[in-house]
């Protein structure tokens, strides 16, 4: 079942899409049927820039178990590392 519920957040990144390395300021999450994947539902992941059009996307469909495991996986980066080491306000 899809939940139509799609949370959306600004980010501050870069992802490698099909035109090459893109800055990226938005991300959406949903539960809905996947492109690409072989499963019925998925959890899915936008990485976009709006401002650069439709093609400024890199996307990917998970498990939910693999949506879990990737949260978990990222806390458990950002807390082995030292605080602020990967914040947007560390020295360059």
């Amino acid at each position: 079942m899809c939940t139509y519920l799609t949370e959306q957040i600004e980010i501050d990144g870069s992802g490698k899409s099909a035109r090459g390395w893109i800055p990226l300021t938005h991300a959406s999450v949903y539960v809905d049927h996947p492109t690409h994947a072989q499963y019925a539902h998925t959890v899915n992941i936008d990485f976009l820039n709006p401002a650069e059009g439709p093609s400024a996307r890199v996307p990917v469909e998970l498990t939910e178990e693999a949506a879990l495991a990737l949260a978990e996986a990222i806390h458990r980066a950002i807390a082995s590392a030292p605080k602020g080491l990967a914040s947007a306000k560390q020295p360059m």
